[in-house]
């Protein structure tokens, strides 16, 4: 089955004038949500969640199949579109390290590729470096039917974009973005990116574990190092608890998006999508 959450900002927004507006899509084994948008503000935001993780990209196609037959407003047209790809299936490369004909080699570091495996990446200039990921190519495949040409980045790459966007300390941050069972860490400073991966938690000792690991990998002092959650977590849940029991300067990064004021969600919630 799957729960549907949607919000309108704009109640006027028969969608009928689409053709100006944006359309972002995000997606992983566990849900799928996006957003509309015009050059000033997020117009209209839905969120499907899977009460099973979908355990192949074949499913999760199958479950995808179903959200754009279902929802008239994914079948209207829009002046373009970008497709978010949420995976554990990439590696970060820094440009002076940089061979596009040694792909697979690079991925082969971090997971198993597979010979039929599509390899691609992103460009990150602010950083210096190309993020290397394996997309579902199925429903890339599924999507350019529907929209023809579109643009198509993974969740990280939008992510550290985000965070190196808005961040101005001179000190190092910790910034975890939490999904149903993963986490990603990034760790800033000056806006240069120091450290950044994914992990899968079952339990809040998984939770915990990655993020003190990280920690300590880099010598961050618990005691002074602030800590900014986004995500799937809010402060009564246990792996907020957790966290707080251990390090001691522990906050959520909100975002300005003007559709939370209309939304029954938390500001840091839905970052990649709609954070700002």
């Amino acid at each position: 089955m799957i729960k549907k959450k949607v919000i309108k900002k704009n109640s006027n927004i028969t969608l009928s004038n689409t053709k100006d507006t944006k359309l972002s899509i995000q997606f992983n084994l566990d849900g799928f949500s996006f957003c509309i948008t015009n050059t000033a503000e997020t117009l209209y935001f839905a969120d499907y969640i899977f009460e099973e993780k979908q355990i192949t990209p074949e499913k999760l196609l199958s479950k995808i199949e179903h959200i754009f037959k279902t929802d008239s407003i994914l079948q209207k047209d829009f002046s373009s579109v970008l497709v978010v790809h949420q995976n554990n299936l990439f590696t970060l490369v820094p440009n002076r390290f940089f061979n596009q004909n040694k792909l697979t080699e690079y991925l082969n570091f971090n997971i198993k590729t597979l010979a039929t495996d599509y390899i691609t990446f992103d460009d990150l200039p602010s950083i210096a470096a190309k993020n290397i990921f394996v997309p579902y190519v199925n429903i890339n495949n599924y999507l350019f039917q529907n929209f023809g040409e579109f643009e198509y980045k993974h969740h990280l790459t939008i992510l550290i974009e985000k965070l190196i966007f808005i961040h101005n300390s001179k000190e190092k941050n910790v910034f975890v973005n939490v999904s149903n069972d993963n986490i990603d860490i990034v760790v800033l400073q000056n806006k240069q990116l120091i450290f950044s991966n994914s992990f899968y938690f079952e339990t809040k000792e998984d939770f915990i574990y990655y993020i003190l690991f990280t920690f300590e990998q880099l010598k961050l002092n618990v005691e002074e190092i602030e800590l900014y959650f986004t995500g799937l977590i809010e402060k009564e849940s246990e792996i907020y608890n957790i966290t707080y029991q251990y390090i001691r300067n522990v906050f959520f990064l909100e975002s300005k998006n003007n559709i939370f004021k209309t939304l029954e969600a938390s500001k840091h919630t839905n970052y990649i999508l709609l954070g700002s």
